[in-house]
């Protein structure tokens, strides 16, 4: 079980600060939201500000793109260093292309699916991608309460994979905290993603280690 924790919940003041915090903690990835104002209703954060803070992230760059053609912005997201790049099911088209270019481009490739979206749809390409990305909030705002309609849908999409014989990974983002974590990993999710729950907490790597120890399957 992986953490990848998520500056969108970040003090946008002290980037650096919350992302050295990251770089010192048990943390496995460091996850980036990336939101257009078309796709969701919230811009986040854009390239020449994720150029920087490329230079300073210590742990492998967990990329999210809730933006549509994404597949524009690939070869950028290639030269920041990025390790996962996460399109949205629903922005592309020819979905099966861009993922090859993601992978191409030296990439693993991950789909997220909205809430709404069946996990069914994702059959066919499942052999060709390296994650899935379960949204278990509707995609644009940190701090979000969980649907817990994505529990069903973690469950059906692990049947999918095993059934495949395939080693494509499950992960989760959206109003993750120790007690929906905990739900998740019994599910048979492979990465958790938090943001309000780690970096708005009076503790934040206290709340990292505490998150590992139940995708350890220690609590």
């Amino acid at each position: 079980m992986l953490l990848a924790p998520s500056i969108l919940s970040a003090n946008f003041l002290h980037l650096a600060k919350d992302i050295e915090m990251i770089n010192r903690s048990e943390a496995d990835w460091l996850h980036l939201d990336i939101m257009d104002g078309v796709f969701v209703p919230n811009i986040s954060i854009g390239l020449p500000l994720i150029e920087q803070l490329a230079a300073i992230i210590n742990k492998p760059m967990d990329s999210h793109l809730m933006i549509v053609e994404p597949q524009k912005f690939i070869s950028q997201f290639r030269d920041f260093g990025t390790y996962m790049l996460t399109v949205h099911y629903e922005t592309c088209t020819h979905l099966h292309r861009v993922v090859a270019q993601i992978k191409e481009a030296g990439m693993k490739a991950g789909v997220a699916l909205n809430p709404h979206t069946p996990v069914e749809l994702l059959t066919d390409i499942l052999p060709d991608i390296d994650m899935v990305l379960i949204m278990s909030v509707n995609p644009g705002f940190g701090g979000q309460s969980f649907l817990p309609q994505a529990l069903n849908k973690v469950s059906r999409l692990k049947t999918m994979i095993q059934a495949q014989g395939l080693s494509t990974l499950i992960e989760v983002d959206g109003g993750i905290n120790l007690q929906t974590g905990q739900a998740m990993a019994d599910a048979g999710v492979d990465v958790l993603v938090a943001g309000n729950a780690i970096l708005k907490a009076e503790n934040p790597l206290e709340t990292i280690r505490q998150l590992k120890r139940i995708t350890a399957g220690i609590l």
